[in-house]
């Protein structure tokens, strides 16, 4: 996607341009319900970063991201609970408790390649689910319910739907941006390189495990961050969090968005929240209406969404560019005249 940045830069540019003129009209006819609804799609959208991050720039398919989305909400809800209100301070125990837990398991999944990896990380996500869904000190299969709203700044909590929109939506867009930026460093381009080809990789002095470890810790983080905030959005967390239908679901986000190209994951869950909604409104069978789309994005436009059209407003700039150029030409021999 590299010819392509200046389109997937305008896509971005209007992800989010378009996440603040929404909050100025939800807030302005006073509607909580499509705040927390857009709120809910940029969370997952978040957790859908992480994926692509792995599936999309490294090349290994995680099937177990919602263990670190899971376990950030987990803990991001304990410490509201029982220890602060504090926002950042539930924020930042998560990051670290994902960071711990992320390198335990990458030690063991970043042995394995291609399907074997997508399958331990898989069953990793498996047994930590059933750990949480049997142990009674944290709700058992009912979760932990009564999680109070997390404080942001000053009178500001995330009981407030406007306020809450904005700062997840602030998050995603620091994700993004440092996604971005770690993409033109030496280690994004090393994981550009593994997903290319690894043995050359290899070949040039790099250790493949590293860059693995590395994609694999920062994906942890992202999605156990983007985790924590869900508590503080719905006040209560399950152990369907840690169950591989959210991970399945992260992974559909990025393939429907535009696998590689990171603000196609996020335009992925927008979109497929706010179908889940829609359609769940009429019937229980979403589930259906998600399957059907999927499988014709993946045959229609294999590359996504975002994937698809990128080339076509790309070739679109790059001729209202030429154009342009072309009238200055003939401005500059009159002149010359």
């Amino acid at each position: 996607m590299g010819e392509c940045r200046r389109a997937i830069r305008l896509m971005a540019l209007v992800f989010f341009g378009g996440g603040l003129l929404f909050a100025a009209l939800a807030w302005f006819k006073g509607d909580i319900f499509y705040f927390r609804l857009a709120t809910e799609a940029l969370i997952f959208g978040g957790l859908a970063l992480s994926v692509d991050l792995l599936l999309g720039k490294t090349g290994l398919l995680p099937l177990g991201q919602a263990l670190f989305f899971g376990a950030g909400a987990y803990v991001s809800a304990l410490v509201l609970k029982h220890w602060s209100d504090s926002l950042w301070v539930a924020l930042a125990v998560a990051v670290v408790f994902t960071l711990a837990l992320s390198i335990v398991a990458g030690l063991i999944a970043i042995r394995s390649k291609g399907v074997y990896f997508a399958l331990i990380s898989f069953g990793l996500a498996q047994v930590v689910s059933k750990i949480v869904f049997n142990t009674r000190e944290l709700g058992a299969s009912d979760g932990i319910i009564g999680v109070p709203a997390a404080a942001i700044a000053g009178s500001l909590t995330s009981a407030s739907a406007g306020g809450f929109f904005l700062c997840v939506l602030a998050f995603i867009l620091v994700v993004y941006l440092g996604l971005q930026w770690l993409m033109d460093t030496p280690v994004g381009r090393q994981m550009e390189a593994l997903r290319a080809n690894e043995q050359r990789l290899s070949f040039l002095g790099v250790d493949p495990r590293q860059t693995k470890m590395v994609a694999f810790v920062m994906a942890a983080v992202i999605a156990g961050s983007s985790g924590a905030l869900y508590p503080m959005l719905r006040g209560f967390v399950s152990p369907e969090l840690l169950f591989f239908q959210v991970s399945g679901n992260a992974v559909i986000n990025v393939i429907v968005g535009g696998t590689g190209t990171f603000i196609g994951s996020l335009y992925g869950s927008a979109l497929l929240t706010v179908l889940k909604s829609v359609v769940g409104s009429y019937t229980p069978h979403h589930h259906i209406v998600i399957g059907t789309l999927f499988v014709v994005v993946v045959i229609v436009a294999p590359k996504g969404l975002v994937g698809g059209l990128a080339p076509w407003l790309e070739a679109r700039l790059k001729g209202s560019a030429g154009q342009r150029s072309d009238r200055s030409v003939p401005n500059a021999t009159k002149g010359s005249m």
